[in-house]
């Protein structure tokens, strides 16, 4: 009965104090509110051949972006991708890079169709002020059609990053 007892109150402990340390992590976290705008600066493709239309592809899209802060960065993504007729998957590593220096580097998961793209981030590295962060983000990019002399379709977007940073 005791044995029980203790057990009661020690699993009691364990819930208000997991509820009171998650608040205080979920205080601490920042969100940063983002415009981009992205180009192609190289694209390969190459058919597979079991469907019309299916290819395997290797892009590097280059982006701005303005921060709802008023911050900006220059952003560099990696991108593989299997599509059929332009849309299907993608994964993409993408470098922030800000104009003191300090990167947010970041592996996304996207869905994409010909005119948009939709992602979901998860941040594995920060350096500088950005060192030790944890987060994750999504975003929505719409292309334009691709003009003569392109690699690929520009594009307009919007997102957001949530993050935490250790304790300085």
């Amino acid at each position: 009965m005791a044995t029980k007892k203790l057990m009661c109150v020690l699993f009691g402990v364990l819930v208000i104090s997991a509820w009171i340390l998650g608040s205080a992590i979920q205080a601490g976290a920042e969100t940063l509110n983002y415009k981009t705008y992205t180009y192609v600066t190289k694209a390969e493709s190459v058919p597979v051949g079991d469907v019309d239309g299916h290819t395997m592809n290797l892009y590097i899209r280059k982006a701005f972006i303005v921060f709802e802060n008023g911050e900006v960065a220059t952003q560099i993504s990696v991108i593989t991708s299997d599509w059929i007729k332009g849309s299907g998957p993608g994964l993409q590593y993408n470098t922030m890079t800000f104009s003191d220096g300090s990167t947010i580097i970041m592996k996304a998961q996207t869905t994409r169709t010909p005119t948009s793209s939709k992602l979901t981030r998860e941040i594995i590295k920060g350096t500088g002020r950005f060192e030790g962060i944890r987060g994750t983000g999504t975003g929505v990019t719409k292309f334009f059609p691709v003009e003569e002399g392109e690699a690929g379709p520009k594009g307009v977007g919007e997102g957001s990053i949530t993050y935490t940073l250790p304790p300085k």
